[in-house]
């Protein structure tokens, strides 16, 4: 779609996963060294993760203009000094999912560049199951409840 694409995580275990979804490179996002390599790099960063990270130096990480995008619920305040975002003249951003119109859209683009999720199949009968899953962290990477009764 071309654009480079760097896929941020903290779980070491996914690099080869996310390199085989298309990515150019991954970053272990809890690597302090690894971030601070990445400054002025990005013009945009989506995030998608609804945990607090090191904030600092992810929006250092921005380009002059670059842009901070949330779509994840953090549950805590994004937590960053005024200067990082006047001095590179950077923004933060953020929306939900989108309207149905939007959803729409999003799923006919999905079809046309046969973009798929990756997910992982429950049976409703197992909910407690799959909710033990997504909380030991061991999800890959969605996971979907099928009616099973």
């Amino acid at each position: 779609m071309g654009c480079e694409v760097t896929a941020f995580s903290s779980n070491p275990e996914k690099e080869q996963e996310v390199l085989a979804m298309g990515a150019d490179k991954v970053v272990n996002s809890r690597d302090p060294q690894a971030l601070k390599a990445l400054s002025g790099q990005f013009d945009l960063i989506i995030n998608t993760v609804n945990v607090s990270l090191d904030w600092p130096p992810i929006f250092e990480a921005l380009t002059y203009g670059g842009n901070f995008h949330t779509v994840g619920a953090v549950l805590t305040p994004l937590s960053v000094p005024a200067f990082t975002l006047i001095a590179g003249d950077r923004s933060i951003s953020g929306s939900a999912t989108g309207t149905p119109y939007e959803l729409r859209k999003l799923m006919r683009f999905a079809a046309r560049s046969k973009v798929a999720p990756t997910t992982e199949l429950f049976p409703m009968s197992k909910i407690n199951d799959a909710i033990k899953h997504v909380r030991d962290g061991k999800a890959r990477y969605r996971v979907v409840l099928k009616a099973d009764f």
